[in-house]
């Protein structure tokens, strides 16, 4: 029987049209000096068309010997279509500069402001991208991983955990895209790393009696960072919100946060004072953006622009403990009962059916509430 039909004389003089070599392997010229190669497979009871190459780029030995490797492959159960289709569509090399990156664009739905504020990426452009960037993301294991993170895993433990569980996603990200990657590489990293040594320090906080003599100066200072400093301390809210705070956030005297807004994934109310309002109505008296403590260069404050501002005031405390000296003045001078005070610093109150049943934001009693801090802050001192 014979085998193969063609002869390279034939394909060469033959004018447009298919003309079939046998075992199923075609030359389709689309003119007299032109064409493609083809090879027809039955794949789970459908005929199909894989392509071979261009012709006469592609000669008829090296056509047989593709399209005989085709039909081995479909003998051992391998489509071959889908086989190439996935190598055509997998990253021939990615970096690990380029990993993080696309794993970041395929998270920033989940984060608060799509990660603008760059708290996700933060800890791996510190530690890892400098390091290990620019190496193949195939490549990392448990041992590249290990001189990255063994400066900083007792010294810096809190950056160690953030860097590494990014990485961990990283890895995963990776997987998905049929990266040839090690998924456990973070835990036989973590292996050989041994167990960190650290105690957990807690932000220092400013001494609630000093509180008003820093809000007097705070008054004093002419600046974006100090108008908003005024407004976390009026407030007690977190850092991020007040940076990301924007002006059509505030209605009726109210600071409204949606669910994206706040570290819970809840939506609260404000209830602004009336030296908060006052606050506010400066703010946007000097601001030509949306926020209202917008940056110099445009945009939301930056994430250390009031911690800087209090670090050179020579202080030790910084932003986010000034709302543990909050919690502690109302614990020590105000009767507000446990759950308002807890309320006001955006916490969740009670367990999932203690909150099915306490459906009240306690609105009106932190309001009453935050007024009387805002009075307190504004005692003369001497």
């Amino acid at each position: 029987m014979k085998r193969h039909y063609l002869s390279y004389m034939q394909t060469k003089k033959a004018p447009a049209g298919k003309y079939a070599d046998g075992q199923g392997l075609w030359l389709c010229k689309r003119s007299k000096d032109a064409g493609k190669w083809i090879v027809r497979l039955v794949i789970q009871g459908k005929r199909r068309e894989m392509g071979l190459g261009s012709w006469p780029d592609v000669s008829i030995s090296e056509a047989r010997e593709r399209a005989a490797e085709a039909r081995k492959k479909l003998r051992d159960g391998i489509d071959p279509i889908e086989e190439r289709s996935k190598l055509r569509h997998r990253p021939q090399r990615m970096t690990v500069e380029a990993a993080i990156q696309d794993c970041f664009r395929a998270r920033q739905a989940e984060l608060k402001n799509d990660g603008k504020a760059g708290r996700w990426l933060s800890p791996l452009k510190t530690h890892v991208i400098p390091k290990i960037g620019q190496r193949s993301i195939e490549d990392i294991d448990q041992h590249v991983l290990r001189t990255v993170f063994d400066p900083i895993w007792h010294s810096k433990p809190d950056a160690a955990r953030k860097a590494m569980n990014r990485m961990n996603l990283t890895l995963k990200h990776a997987a998905a895209l049929d990266l040839d990657v090690d998924l456990q590489a973070i835990m036989k990293m973590k292996a050989l790393l041994g167990k960190r040594r650290h105690e957990a320090k807690h932000i220092p906080s400013l001494p609630y009696q000093n509180a008003p003599a820093f809000y007097q100066a705070l008054v004093g200072n002419d600046t974006t960072t100090a108008l908003a400093l005024r407004f976390l301390l009026l407030t007690a809210a977190r850092s991020s919100e007040v940076r990301f705070a924007t002006f059509y956030e505030v209605r009726d005297g109210t600071w409204h946060l949606t669910e994206d807004r706040t570290k819970t994934g809840k939506a609260i109310r404000v209830p602004l004072s009336d030296e908060a309002l006052s606050v506010m109505a400066l703010a946007k008296t000097r601001s030509t953006d949306e926020f209202l403590f917008p940056s110099p260069k445009g945009g939301a404050l930056s994430a250390n622009a009031m911690s800087t501002f209090m670090k050179r005031a020579k202080m030790s405390a910084r932003p986010h403990g000034l709302r543990a000296t909050f919690r502690t003045w109302a614990e020590n001078e105000t009767d507000a009962d446990w759950e308002t005070k807890e309320s006001a610093l955006g916490h969740v109150i009670g367990n999932s059916v203690e909150r099915a049943y306490q459906r009240s934001d306690l609105f009106d009693k932190r309001r009453a509430l935050l007024n009387e801090w805002s009075s307190y802050l504004l005692t003369e001192t001497k």
